[in-house]
């Protein structure tokens, strides 16, 4: 905090301006692709391109590798990050590759060692310094005197890191109604224990947990905004949303979720369909037609009324959505009836066939705060679908997983064939990984560039969190967010689970 208060009061600008965009967690579109930067390291470095492979195994991260490998540097004059931003890595990407090469080499060669490294990070967006947004954030308004919300939400949407941007940021007086900008998404936090250990179940709304993709509908100005949480303006991807939202009154913020829907919501891999898409043509609109399906209202003609309870918020919700003629495209989420804790877990069991992973718990008196506040709201899932499978093959993490065999493919049985279905790399303590490594050294078949295949001794219980059919995969089935929840050393190989068990999962998934 001290670090970044003191930055902050002293940083001209036009470089601060680009300290905020990096530590916001954003980056330009690749400048440079990674093969080239290998290539020219490669060559600046005058090794073969087997031992900057072996280095890069054994470093684990692109750019510290580089910096490691180059020669010792010139004497040039080190710019500042503005000046290292606009007048070297941006017009990079009006260059041909041999422009690229000669403007790469001759940087390399002015920048010391670490000077290097932190280059090689805004080249390749893999900056991570361990703070997070809104640490930076409280660092900010330490030095500027504007309240972290207030800065928060003028860092939402678009925005170019100019001086000029900066200055609107930090001023006290900045207006904070600009039309496409969104509101700080409100998040929760996993519900670990028994929600009767909260505080009355009156205390609490519970709505259906969606798996889709968070957003905000905004109607302002006579134009409508959708954005994602991830920060991207997809107003284009979901027409259907957009044409329903223009019949909302202007002055109206909604937050929901983007689900794929028929007559209920659809499998997860369907709404993949859409994901990342700038314009959908007629036919997949038909196929996979999509729906926001809306649980708060934090903009009411024209007024923020985030800092009013969710009870209010919510009445407000459902009179708008009930008076306009949206077509089923945009849809009041539905209330989890359950007078007491005993009757909402109840209610949860029929998660599965409903499509959803579990329940949210919402204080009725909260408000819609940034971040993730702890207490106001809670997501009470459904335990995961798991099997039992073989480690089949392992390659080398990366960052401080670098030198491990760390990321593994598994398999289930397809009668006495090993058939991979699904890879992992989370779940397993450090101790874990050291050992699940030391198998891997010593028992590996084959070699594949950094992959390696192993004897099948390994057993891990698998869990993921939706299933569908796959015709790219050779187990025809495809799991999402697969990850170790255990290792199964109580297990032999021929204990694993078969391939008729993760079919059975998909018959009983809901409109798999």
């Amino acid at each position: 905090m001290r670090a970044l208060k003191e930055y902050f009061a002293s940083a001209p600008p036009e470089d601060a301006a680009w300290a905020v965009y990096f530590l916001c967690g954003k980056r330009p579109k690749r400048l440079i692709r990674n093969a080239d930067l290998r290539a020219w390291a490669v060559e600046a470095a005058g090794i073969p391109e087997w031992l900057f492979s072996a280095s890069y195994s054994s470093v684990g991260d692109l750019a510290e590798t580089v910096a490691l490998l180059l020669p010792e540097p010139g004497t040039g004059v080190t710019p500042s990050l503005s000046e290292l931003m606009e007048d070297h890595l941006l017009p990079l990407r009006r260059m041909d590759p041999m422009g690229q090469r000669l403007a790469l080499l001759a940087l390399w060669d002015s920048l010391e060692a670490s000077e290097r490294f932190v280059f090689n990070k805004l080249i390749t967006g893999g900056f991570r310094v361990g703070v997070s947004k809104r640490l930076m954030v409280r660092g900010l308004s330490l030095a500027s005197g504007v309240p972290a919300d207030a800065l928060l939400h003028r860092l939402m949407g678009h925005w170019d890191p100019t001086p000029e941007f900066f200055a609107r940021l930090i001023d006290p007086d900045t207006d904070d109604t600009e039309a496409s900008r969104p509101y700080p998404f409100c998040l929760a936090h996993p519900l670990e224990k028994e929600p009767s250990t909260l505080s009355p179940r009156s205390d609490w709304l519970a709505e259906w947990k969606w798996d889709g993709i968070r957003a905000q509908v905004i109607v302002r100005a006579g134009q409508v905004f959708i954005w994602s949480r991830g920060g991207e303006l997809v107003t284009d991807a979901y027409p259907e949303v957009a044409e329903a939202a223009f019949r909302l009154p202007a002055g109206t913020v909604l937050d929901g979720e983007l689900l794929a829907w028929r007559d209920g919501v659809l499998p997860f891999d369907q709404m993949q369909r859409r994901i990342g898409r700038k314009k959908v043509g007629a036919k997949l609109r038909k196929e996979v037609p999509v729906v926001l399906m809306a649980y708060d209202l934090l903009e009411s003609e024209g007024q923020d009324i985030r800092h009013r309870p969710l009870s209010e918020r919510r009445e407000k919700l459902e009179r708008l959505i009930a008076a306009e003629p949206l077509g089923g495209t945009l849809m009041a989420s539905e209330i989890v009836l359950g007078a007491t804790w005993e009757e909402l877990l109840q209610a949860r069991t029929e998660s599965e066939t409903r499509g959803v992973e579990g329940i949210m718990l919402k204080r009725q008196d909260g408000p819609y705060a940034a971040g993730r506040p702890t207490g106001l709201w809670w997501k009470w899932k459904i335990a995961p679908r798991s099997v039992d499978a073989v480690l089949i093959y392992a390659q080398p993490g990366h960052g401080k997983r670098s030198g491990l065999y760390s990321d593994y493919t598994f398999a289930v049985w397809d009668d006495d064939v090993l058939v991979p279905f699904a890879k992992a790399y989370s779940g397993l303590s450090d101790q874990e990984l050291r050992a699940v490594d030391r198998f891997v050294r010593r028992n590996t078949l084959e070699r594949f560039g950094p992959v390696r295949s192993v004897k099948p001794e390994l057993v891990f219980e698998i869990a993921f969190e939706g299933i569908w059919q796959s015709k790219r995969h050779k187990s025809g089935i495809a799991v999402r967010f697969p990850r170790m929840a255990r290792w199964r050393t109580d297990k032999k190989p021929e204990d694993a689970d078969r391939l008729e068990t993760l079919q059975r999962m998909l018959l009983n998934a809901p409109d798999a």
